[in-house]
């Protein structure tokens, strides 16, 4: 208060009316300015001192220990720097600072106050540290098997309950290997990682919320659907399942996304919401188990600065309410670096520096690197992880070292060297001796400690029907989107055409009555096997993702899965057939029809089990595509339409040949009094056939449920 009175009588009293007259519209309104002030100054001493006293402002401005914030705070600072100065003349002045600063206060914790009404259990408030990190992988494509390269090389640094810290670096400076390491979901070579002096364990997975750079979301769910399925699946029984379903509203009113919840969230070949509401979903489906630790991966990633800042804007209530947040990022604008409060620059795998975000220009500067010119944190930050010091001063102790680069300069190798140095001597002892003075954060016992168990979010029953509701309402645009229906429906249409009225009056009839037999038990093999096989290879991010949070049992989903294919499979096979089946003119008894159907859906289901195990085995649609084609073509080439006898080294392909039994059971519903004909030897056996239906049906679904057990789940996070 002192200094600032010293200022104030460094300016005459006509200053000081000069600067509250031109301020006077962001501080005061007309009204209440008319009646402080009684002296009028003309346009020209406006003019004449503008320039002078925004300067004195912005530089009292950037000195304040808020400097960066927002603009807000900074005019709100603005201000107050002219109200002291104005003391002598208007004695009110120190009611009205302090009115100011309080209710700007009461405004920045109104938004944290908000999530922490949306909570059902207290916070466990997780202090994380770590020190000397390090993580190596294997190199590839070297001569040398064994080389290995250096993602992180000895990072240190903590994120205390309410504080963002952010992890910035150019591209491949390991930033998200180490939001990785962090979080669980990758082990560390070295170093040590605690959550309140902890090492880390199961029971601690469950307080951890992990948001992908990818946004891992079903496209044909609304905002609302997306959100409740997730709270019914994850949070605990405790819960009743209104309560569940309240709860994700209120996730949705504190996320604002309240005017787009009843719209579908969209994705690639899908109109939907925009980029920066979906991210705020993804960080919905991880916020509604309110956990303690929340990691996202480039949460700004494609989005417009403004959309940028209200999603940075959102994770800083979070984490006031007190979180810890830890997020990765690329390049910031000004708004969004203000808003970080620790910072750890990246270049190489090695730390260039870590503390305070406010700090980081501070440090450079004392090093000697300072920026030449006006330029964003976030770029002259960034630009030093690259070693690039283009338009920055050049260090005294680097300008007289000895140069590896050509022309006399720094290379980018001798600038990353000098700053990860010079952090080591300046910085990082001093605080590692911080990280293990520390002091564990005080809580009430029965939040601090570690949960034993934690209830399942849900039953096996329960998992099933959630998924197979989700299932349905996501799959169904798919199966009966309008082109498929077409496709259907004008086939079923050309093939009645083809064989209208046919009968079987003749061996040579009969012959082209057995031909639409093949193609309908190839058809309906084709189209089934290469639909399923897309299944798991389309949802493998987003099993991976709530698998690894154990949001389901793998069994759970598995048959909620087959079983959702399997009845949305049943409506479009039933109208191909009526279609066919009359247009042509074959056997018109019910019993025939019914016989029909029954085998054209056992093929169906047997087709749908192979390509879900094609899918799950390969786990990549070109290379399983490519398989089931070589599949599919060996199964109608032994199909017993092209060839009669097949060589008895080859005989074993008909009994695993979906087209082979389905085309017998055909002709034995159709001609069962017409032994002697070519089509008709040995047909009468038709309960080898099912059987052998029924084993492929069990035998492939069991083997794609053991190919999923063994996918890397933990790959994809």
């Amino acid at each position: 208060m002192e200094q600032e009175l010293d200022l104030s009588k460094s300016f005459d009293k006509k200053e000081a009316v000069i600067m509250q007259n031109i301020n006077d519209d962001e501080i005061f309104p007309p009204e209440k300015t008319s009646n402080i002030l009684n002296t009028r100054t003309t346009e020209s001493n406006k003019k004449a001192n503008k320039g002078l006293i925004k300067m004195r402002s912005l530089d009292f401005a950037k000195d304040s220990p808020i400097h960066g914030k927002s603009f807000r705070h900074a005019r709100s600072f603005s201000c107050h720097f002219l109200i002291n100065i104005d003391e002598m003349m208007n004695p009110d002045a120190d009611n009205e600072k302090e009115n100011n600063m309080l209710e700007l206060k009461d405004q920045e914790d109104q938004d944290s106050c908000s999530w922490r009404r949306i909570q059902i259990e207290p916070t466990l408030r997780i202090c994380l540290k770590f020190q000397d990190l390090k993580y190596t992988v294997a190199s590839k494509g070297v001569e040398n098997s064994d080389a290995e390269k250096c993602i992180l090389q000895g990072v240190s640094g903590s994120a205390s309950p309410g504080e963002i810290l952010a992890l910035m670096g150019p591209s491949g400076g390991g930033k998200t290997t180490l939001l990785k390491l962090l979080s669980g979901n990758v082990k560390n070579d070295s170093g040590m990682i605690t959550y309140n002096d902890q090492p880390y364990n199961k029971s601690l997975k469950q307080k951890i919320g992990f948001v992908l750079q990818d946004d891992v979301v079903f496209p044909h769910l609304t905002v609302k659907e997306t959100l409740i399925y997730a709270a019914l699946l994850r949070l605990p029984n405790t819960l009743s399942k209104e309560q569940k379903k309240e709860r994700a509203i209120r996730v949705i009113n504190e996320l604002g996304l309240e005017r787009c919840q009843d719209t579908i969230i969209g994705g690639a070949f899908v109109r939907g919401i925009s980029g920066g509401e979906r991210k705020r979903v993804c960080i919905g489906n991880e916020i509604l188990l309110n956990p303690s630790l929340l990691f996202l991966d480039e949460p700004t990633s494609g989005l417009d600065s403004t959309t940028a800042l209200r999603i940075m804007q959102m994770l800083h209530n979070i984490s006031r309410a007190g979180k810890t947040v830890v997020t990765t990022i690329h390049q910031p604008s000004s708004r969004l670096f203000s808003r970080f409060d620790k910072l750890i620059l990246l270049g190489q795998g090695n730390s260039l520096y870590f503390g305070k975000a406010s700090e980081a220009m501070l440090y450079f500067s004392s090093i000697g690197c300072s920026p030449l010119r006006a330029m964003n944190p976030a770029e002259f930050l960034i630009d030093l992880a690259n070693g690039n010091i283009t338009d920055k001063s050049i260090p005294s102790d680097l300008e007289n070292h000895h140069f590896k680069g050509q022309y006399g300069g720094p290379s980018a190798a001798d600038v990353h060297e000098y700053f990860v140095g010079a952090y080591e001597s300046r910085v990082a002892k001093i605080e590692k001796i911080k990280l293990l003075n520390h002091r564990l954060i005080e809580e009430d016992p029965e939040v601090q400690s570690w949960p034993n168990s934690r209830d399942s979010g849900a039953t096996w029953c329960q998992q099933f029907s959630i998924l197979f509701r989700r299932g349905f309402k996501e799959r169904s645009h798919e199966y009966f989107s309008s082109l498929r229906i077409t496709q259907v429906i004008a086939t079923a249409i050309i093939v009645g055409l083809l064989w209208w009225q046919s009968d079987t009056s003749s061996p040579k009839r009969v012959s082209d009555q057995a031909g639409l037999l093949f193609f309908i038990s190839v058809f309906w093999a084709f189209f089934p096997l290469f639909t399923a096989i897309f299944t798991f290879p389309q949802e493998r991010a987003m099993l991976a993702k709530e698998r690894s949070v154990n949001m389901y049992k793998l069994s759970a989903y598995f048959i909620a899965r087959i079983t959702t294919d399997l009845l949305l499979d049943l409506v479009l096979p039933v109208t191909f057939l009526v279609i066919v089946y009359f247009m042509v003119g074959l056997k018109l008894t019910f019993l025939a029809f019914s016989l029909t159907l029954l085998t054209l859906l056992l093929s169906i289901i047997a087709a749908q089990g192979l390509g879900l195990a094609i899918g799950a085995g390969f786990m990549d649609v070109k290379k399983a595509t490519t398989f089931a084609s070589v599949i599919l073509m060996t199964f109608m080439l032994s199909g017993g339409f092209f060839v009669q006898e097949v060589p008895v080294f080859m005989s074993w392909v008909r009994y695993i040949s979906i087209n082979y039994q389905t085309y017998r059971l055909l002709l034995r519903i159709q001609y069962n009094s017409l032994r002697s004909s070519k089509h008709g030897k040995g047909i009468e056996s038709s309960g080898v056939q099912v059987g052998a239906m029924l084993v492929m049906i069990i035998g492939y679904r069991m083997l794609a449920y053991f190919l999923l057990r063994k996918m890397k789940l933990r790959t994809t996070t």
